[in-house]
């Protein structure tokens, strides 16, 4: 049976640090490869904005606070799936989570760059080099591991 409490607890906490740890990411790399930090979180705001998101370089309630929210929600998705996927297989090390946190991270980038509509993609990756988005998805797995350590004997 799901432990739904738990599993959206997980989801919440793992989630959330994912989002910071991989914003941190994307408003580092956006700052040295397109000389604007909240470019690639604008981009993120293309699904529902269009176009004008991805060439979006000031910071704009309309695109950041929309960007920042997207990628938060994502985020907070992924963690919540894998916590439903492992159920109450929790982690028992360092290894373990990070090997999740991987899982996690590969599966969304996959689905996310091959299944979804164009519309419904990052878009940040219109914004940074490839080796910025792997920057991105890797602290996106670190926060999913993280969390899942933090929760493990949480009840």
């Amino acid at each position: 049976m799901i432990e739904w409490k738990d599993t959206l607890r997980e989801g919440a906490v793992s989630g959330t640090l994912a989002g910071l740890l991989s914003a941190a990411v994307l408003l580092a790399t956006g700052r040295r490869e397109d000389g604007s930090a909240v470019a690639p979180v604008n981009a993120e705001s293309h699904w529902l904005w269009g176009d004008e998101s991805l060439r979006e370089d000031r910071p704009t309630l309309r695109h950041t606070l929309t960007g920042f929210v997207t990628h938060q929600l994502s985020t907070v998705f992924w963690a919540t799936l894998y916590g439903l996927v492992r159920g109450r297989h929790k982690p028992a090390d360092l290894s373990q989570a990070l090997l999740g946190g991987v899982a996690t991270s590969a599966a969304a980038a996959a689905i996310d760059y091959t299944l979804v509509p164009k519309r419904l993609t990052p878009g940040f990756e219109h914004r940074l080099s490839t080796g910025s988005m792997v920057a991105v998805f890797a602290a996106i797995a670190g926060g999913v591991a993280l969390g899942s350590l933090l929760m493990r004997d949480r009840r």
